[in-house]
C-alpha cells in the first residue's frame, strides 16, 4: 500500500511525456535531454563558450549530475525548451533575438508551456557574428560582472587603431595603407568581431603576462603607427625582411614617413630602398635623413619625385657627408633651385662614398651651374653624374664643362635636355681635349647646331678615352653628323663605340663618310633618324613664259623685240635668225653683268620655234608672235583666276 500510494502522489507532481522521450521532469530534480548531434555549420548552431551555465547543487543522483555536465561538453541541440527555470535564468539576451518578455510561448509535445524561452533560427552568418559579440558578455555576466558589456564596445571602438588582424602574409590582398577607406563595411565589423572573439580571455585561459621580443620590427612599426595615428603599410610588413624594399607610390606622405623611418632605424635587412613618388615633403625628407644616421645597412636610396626642396637641402647635404654606406643616391624631381646649389656642392665636394648621385628633373639653372662646376672638379669619389632636364646655359654650362676638364674620378656624365648652345659646345670641346677620364657622355637636346657640332668634333679628334657619345634631338643636321665623323677620321686613337644621332635626319654625304669610320672602327654603331627625303625636282617653265617674263621687265613694245630679229625688215624670220638674235641678247645682258637674260636650253628653244611658227613653214612672221603673245596672256590670266578663287578667304568679326 504504502508503495502504491507514494506511487500515485509522485504521479500527481509530475509531468510525462508521452512522445517517447523517455525522461521523466520533477519539481525537485534538474534533467536535461539527451543532445542531439548537429553538424556547426548548421543555422542553429551555438558555440558552447557563448552558452554556459552556473552549477548549482541538486538532489539529483550522481548519474544525472555527470549526464548534465556531459550534456554542456558537447554542442547543445536546436532547442532549449527542456530546461527548467532554474536553469534558463542564467540565460542572457543574445543581440538579433527576441527578449525573454517578448518571447511567444512555445509548444512542446502537443502542449503549451508559458514562460519557456526560446532561440530564434537565423542565418549562419548574422548568428556566428551576432554570437561572436555577445560571447565574452554572456560568459562574465554569468558570473556576476556588469561591467563587461562597456568593455566590449570600448574595444569595438578602440579597433579602429589597432591593425593585429591584418593579414600580412597574402600578397594579394589589399595593402592598408592604400584601401582602407574603400574597405566594406561588413566586412570590417566582422573582423572587428573576430579579433574581439580571438583576443578576449575565458575565465579558464591562463593569461601569459610575458612579452617577447621581436626581432622583425613588425610590433614596433605598428605601435608607432598607433601613436602617430596613422595607417600601416600591410606591404611594408610583408616586405621589410626583403633585401631590396620597393615603396613607390604609397602615398606615405610626411607622418607614414616617420613611422617608416623609426622601424628602418634598426632594420638590418634592407639594403636597396625605393621611397619614389610618396609625396613626402621636407618633413618626410627629414625623417629619412634622421634614420640614415642610424642605419648602417642601406647602400641604394631613390627618393625621386618627393617634392623635398630647398628646406631640407641642408640636411641632405649633412647627411651624404656623414653617412658612410650610401653609395648610389636619386634625387630627381625634388624641386631644387639655385638656392639648394651651395648645399647640393658641398655635398658633391666633400662625399667619400656615394659613386651615383642623380640631379634630374630638377630646377637648377644658371646660378646652379656656377656653383656646381668647381665642385664637380674637386669631387674625388662621384664616378657617376646625372644632371639632365635642368636650366643650365651661358655661362652655367661654361663652369659645367670646365668642372669636368678638371675631373679625375667621373666616368659617366649626363647633360641632355638643357641649353648649352654654342657656347657649351666650345666649353665642351676643351673638357673632350683635358679629360682623360671620361667615358660617357649624354649631351642630347641641348641646342647644339652644326656650328656647335663641329666645334665638339675639334676636340673629339684628339679624345683617347669617351666610348659613348650621344648628341640626338639636336638642331645640328646632317652637316653637324657629317662633321663629327670627320673628327673621328681626324683621330687615329679614337675608341668610340657608340654614335647616337637619333631623330636627326642625314644625307648620302654622311653615308659616305660613315662608311669610311666603319673601316676605321668595325665595332661602332651608330643610329640616325633616317635619310632625308630626296629634293622635289623643280617645276618646269614653259619657254614662253621666259620670253614673255623678258620682253615686260625691260619694257618692250612686242614689235620692238621682233626688229630685233628681223634684219632686213620682212616682218619675217628664220629659225636661225631667231636662234641668232637670242644669242646675242644672252650675250649682251652677260657683258653688262645682269642675269636676267632669256636662258633658254637647247629643248626650250625647240619647244619655244614650234610654239611660235603655228604654220610649219620654217618662219617665224609677226602676226605668229602676237597670237602667241596673246594666247598666253588669256590662259596666265586664266590660271591667277583659280588660284585667287582657291584661296581662303579672310574671317571678318
Amino acid at each position: 500500500m504504502e508503495k502504491k500510494r507514494s506511487h500515485e502522489t509522485a504521479k500527481t507532481n509530475s509531468r510525462s511525456c508521452q512522445h517517447n522521450h523517455g525522461k521523466i521532469q520533477t519539481d525537485n530534480e534538474e534533467v536535461t535531454s539527451p543532445p542531439s548531434p548537429i553538424n556547426e555549420e548548421d543555422e542553429g548552431y551555438a558555440s558552447p563558450d557563448i552558452l554556459k551555465v552556473e552549477d548549482r547543487p541538486t538532489t539529483a543522483s550522481s548519474g544525472r549530475k555527470s549526464a548534465l555536465n556531459s550534456s554542456f561538453s558537447r554542442p547543445p541541440s536546436r532547442r532549449l525548451d527542456n530546461r527548467p527555470s532554474s536553469t534558463r535564468s542564467t540565460f542572457e539576451h543574445i543581440p538579433g533575438t527576441r527578449p525573454a518578455s517578448r518571447r511567444k510561448p512555445s509548444s512542446q509535445c502537443g502542449k503549451t508551456h508559458l514562460g519557456v524561452n526560446t532561440i530564434s533560427r537565423q542565418s549562419n552568418r548574422s548568428r556566428r557574428s551576432q554570437l561572436g559579440s555577445a560571447g565574452t558578455g554572456v560568459t562574465q555576466r554569468g558570473h556576476g560582472s556588469d561591467s563587461d558589456s562597456d568593455e566590449d564596445r570600448q574595444k569595438v571602438h578602440a579597433f579602429d587603431a589597432d591593425f593585429s588582424n591584418v593579414d600580412i602574409h597574402d600578397e594579394k590582398a589589399f595593402d592598408t595603407d592604400l584601401e582602407v577607406e574603400g574597405q566594406d563595411q561588413a566586412g570590417l565589423r566582422t573582423t572587428r568581431l573576430r579579433w574581439m572573439d580571438m583576443n578576449t580571455p575565458t575565465p579558464s585561459t591562463n593569461i601569459d603576462q610575458t612579452t617577447t621580443y621581436d626581432h622583425t620590427g613588425k610590433t614596433s612599426y605598428i605601435d608607432t603607427c598607433k601613436r602617430l595615428g596613422v595607417v600601416p603599410a600591410s606591404y611594408f610588413l610583408r616586405h621589410m625582411q626583403d633585401r631590396q624594399l620597393s615603396m613607390r607610390h604609397h602615398g606615405l606622405g610626411p607622418a607614414g614617413m616617420r613611422a617608416l623611418a623609426e622601424s628602418l632605424t634598426s632594420n638590418s635587412s634592407v639594403i636597396e630602398l625605393d621611397l619614389s613618388d610618396n609625396w613626402l615633403g621636407p618633413q618626410g625628407g627629414i625623417a629619412v635623413f634622421e634614420m640614415l644616421k642610424e642605419n648602417c645597412f642601406i647602400t641604394e636610396l631613390n627618393l625621386s619625385d618627393n617634392r623635398l626642396g630647398s628646406e631640407c637641402a641642408a640636411d641632405l647635404s649633412a647627411i651624404l657627408q656623414q653617412n658612410v654606406t650610401l653609395t648610389h643616391v636619386t634625387l630627381a624631381g625634388n624641386d631644387f633651385d639655385d638656392h639648394s646649389a651651395p648645399y647640393l656642392a658641398e655635398a658633391i665636394m666633400n662625399t667619400t662614398k656615394v659613386q651615383y648621385l642623380d640631379l634630374s628633373h630638377n630646377q637648377l639653372g644658371e646660378v646652379s651651374g656656377l656653383i656646381l662646376g668647381p665642385a664637380i672638379a674637386d669631387n674625388t669619389c662621384i664616378k657617376e653624374l646625372d644632371l639632365s632636364w635642368n636650366c643650365f646655359r651661358r655661362k652655367g654650362a661654361v663652369a659645367i664643362t670646365q668642372g669636368i676638364k678638371n675631373n679625375v674620378y667621373m666616368k659617366k656624365m649626363n647633360l641632355s635636355w638643357n641649353g648649352f648652345g654654342l657656347d657649351g659646345a666650345v666649353g665642351l670641346q676643351d673638357a673632350l681635349k683635358g679629360n682623360s677620364v671620361l667615358q660617357e657622355l649624354d649631351i642630347s637636346n641641348n641646342r647644339i647646331t652644326p656650328e656647335g657640332a663641329v666645334v665638339i668634333g675639334k676636340g673629339l679628334s684628339v679624345n683617347e678615352t669617351l666610348t659613348t657619345l650621344k648628341m640626338g634631338k639636336n638642331p645640328m643636321q646632317s652637316a653637324g653628323c657629317y662633321g663629327i665623323c670627320a673628327a673621328i677620321l681626324r683621330n687615329p686613337n679614337c675608341v668610340l663605340k657608340v654614335l647616337d644621332f637619333s631623330d636627326i635626319l642625314v644625307n648620302k654625304d654622311f653615308e659616305e663618310v660613315y662608311g669610311q669610320v666603319r673601316e676605321q672602327i668595325p665595332d661602332i654603331r651608330m643610329t640616325h633618324g633616317g635619310m632625308e627625303p630626296p629634293p622635289k625636282p623643280k617645276a618646269k617653265v614653259h619657254p614662253m613664259t621666259k620670253l614673255v617674263n623678258y620682253i615686260e621687265k625691260h619694257e618692250l613694245r612686242l614689235v620692238d623685240f621682233f626688229n630685233k630679229f628681223d634684219k632686213d625688215g620682212s616682218m619675217s624670220v628664220t629659225h636661225e635668225e631667231f636662234l641668232e638674235g637670242i644669242e646675242t641678247a644672252r650675250l649682251a645682258l652677260k657683258k653688262h653683268a645682269q642675269e636676267t637674260g632669256i636662258k633658254l636650253s637647247e629643248e626650250e628653244i625647240e619647244v619655244l620655234l614650234d610654239e611660235l611658227d603655228r604654220d610649219g613653214d620654217g618662219e617665224i612672221n609677226y602676226n605668229e608672235l602676237v597670237v602667241c603673245h596673246v594666247d598666253f596672256q588669256e590662259k596666265r590670266e586664266q590660271i591667277n583666276t583659280v588660284l585667287t578663287v582657291m584661296q581662303p578667304r579672310p574671317m571678318t568679326s
